[in-house]
């Protein structure tokens, strides 16, 4: 962030000083086709002369300046600390279950819904029916104010329920 402060005078100063350049060139080419002028081209074709060489002069300087202006940006680099969680093993916020009214059934299912596992993988990691696994599901889900897994699975991080 003091990289952004810092240069911001400086770009500033380069926006002036490039301005600068720009009309003192402007000033040049105006004196040069003073002092340069012939009679012929300056009464038969003066004004094509001149707005030919003022827009090369601005055409130019616009390239040059819009070079100049947005060359190579340095990138900036952004750095937040994030908490880290300490390294012991998790422990569910008991306070938490019992304002749900979860059963330690119910904490585990979710548990295993949260690592992605299906209804039939549920039921045979825990040695149940299918069907016993969609209970405790429901169950789990109207406790919890869910209508789908992920739902469920969200608020019981959020309540600390699960890692």
């Amino acid at each position: 962030m003091a990289q952004t402060r810092e240069s911001a005078p400086s770009s500033r100063r380069r926006a002036v000083r490039d301005i600068l350049l720009y009309g003192i060139c402007g000033g040049m080419l105006i004196a040069v086709l003073r002092l340069t002028e012939y009679r012929f081209l300056i009464v038969e074709h003066s004004v094509e002369i001149y707005g030919g060489l003022i827009a090369a002069l601005f055409a130019g300087l616009g390239i040059w300046l819009g070079l100049t202006l947005t060359g190579k940006r340095t990138p900036t680099t952004i750095i937040r600390e994030v908490p880290a969680q300490a390294a012991g093993p998790f422990v569910a916020n008991e306070a938490r279950i019992s304002e749900f009214g979860i059963t330690p059934r119910e904490l585990e299912i979710l548990g295993l819904i949260a690592t992605g596992l299906s209804n039939r993988e549920i039921a045979a990691r825990l040695f149940v029916s299918e069907n016993t696994v969609k209970t405790h599901s429901s169950r789990l889900f109207d406790k919890l104010g869910a209508k789908r897994r992920t739902q469920a699975v969200q608020i019981g991080k959020s309540a600390g329920l699960i890692p």
